[in-house]
């Protein structure tokens, strides 16, 4: 015990008089979160006990914490994986945690008891993998602590490795008639126009019905396959050249709703393939979309609504790369000005806040 005890030091913080554990090999405080000189001393003396016999201190917190979750020692990371795809997602989301569970990275993990698991344990994992394995196991992490299941984070969140996107490359316009140029089947070349035109994601587009066109009012509405958003967009005379071409009832690209969602990606990388268009896939076309409607000055919450996205924050990450030409101030008001002397003063300014 005495070498252990050297390890920690007890203090109490002034002025508010909290108790503070400090880790001598680390330098770094802990709270306590008490004013209670008894109440500190016991946590003091159990956190030692802890590093002096690990293998009895473990199990003596079982013991207690098995009272209120009697899973809780036997409960493994794959358990955690199949609780969180089965009570929280639904379709291609769900599908895509399915595939990370056969992560070769998480294989270790899945078969481990989440409240042995050490901070190397996951350290590990996230050499062995790559983005996907970050983004997932932290979802994870973050998952076990919004159940419960574990205390507090396993791998502090400073101690993450960052995440790094590969760069996302919108569809040029140029490219995309290239593209459609060379398409000799009907219905995938109409299915790339629409794509174009909507902005939609891949399986969204691809599923698309006849009644969800509204030809009154020129607007295509449907609910985002993988985030439940709606989507409200209105079209235009291009586009409604494109939409009339297709079936007047049920789906709009009956075969292609039929393909799996990497089969269709699949087909569209040969195509570029073949133009030598590198660095492009079908989910440019979202972030095409997104950059020409922040470029030609659209709200960002039409934007937004017109591509189901939920986040302004993910909405910006589409448009990042935009280049926004900022309209003269002067012309502006000479502008409102004419506008003014032609309607009348009761009319209110285009360009008032």
């Amino acid at each position: 015990m005495n070498v252990v005890a050297n390890l920690l030091r007890l203090y109490r913080r002034q002025p508010f008089g909290t108790y503070y554990l400090l880790d001598v090999r680390t330098g770094r405080p802990e709270s306590l979160r008490t004013k209670d000189r008894r109440r500190a001393e016991r946590l003091f003396q159990a956190r030692l006990e802890s590093l002096e016999r690990p293998e009895a201190a473990y199990k003596l917190g079982m013991a207690y914490l098995q009272t209120a979750d009697p899973e809780a020692e036997t409960r493994t990371w794959g358990d955690l994986i199949d609780a969180y795809a089965a009570q929280r997602k639904a379709g291609p989301t769900r599908h895509r945690i399915e595939v990370a569970r056969r992560d070769r990275a998480l294989a270790a993990l899945l078969g481990q008891v989440i409240l042995r698991t050490r901070a190397e344990d996951l350290i590990a994992a996230l050499g062995r993998g790559g983005v996907s394995t970050n983004v997932h196991l932290r979802r994870f992490q973050n998952y076990a602590l919004d159940m419960g299941w574990i205390p507090r984070p396993i791998l502090p969140r400073p101690l993450w490795p960052r995440v790094r996107h590969q760069r996302r490359i919108a569809i040029t316009e140029e490219q995309h008639r290239r593209i459609v140029a060379r398409e000799t089947n009907p219905e995938r070349r109409a299915y790339y126009q629409v794509c174009w035109f909507l902005g939609g994601a891949n399986s969204d587009m691809a599923h698309l019905r006849a009644e969800n066109i509204d030809w009154t009012h020129r607007t295509v509405s449907f609910v985002r396959r993988k985030t439940q958003e709606p989507c409200f967009q209105r079209f235009g005379d291009e586009c409604a050249g494109v939409l009339g071409s297709l079936p007047r009832q049920g789906p709009l690209f009956p075969y292609l709703c039929t393909v799996r969602e990497s089969d269709r990606a699949t087909e569209f990388r040969q195509r570029c393939h073949g133009l030598g268009i590198e660095g492009v896939t079908l989910h440019s076309y979202r972030y095409a979309w997104a950059e020409r409607a922040a470029q030609v000055g659209m709200p960002e919450r039409f934007a937004q609504a017109a591509l189901g996205h939920g986040s302004r924050a993910v909405h910006r990450a589409y448009a990042q790369r935009a280049v926004i030409l900022t309209p003269c101030l002067e012309e502006l008001a000479q502008d409102n000005e004419r506008r003014l002397r032609t309607t009348g003063p009761d009319v209110r300014p285009q360009f008032a806040a």
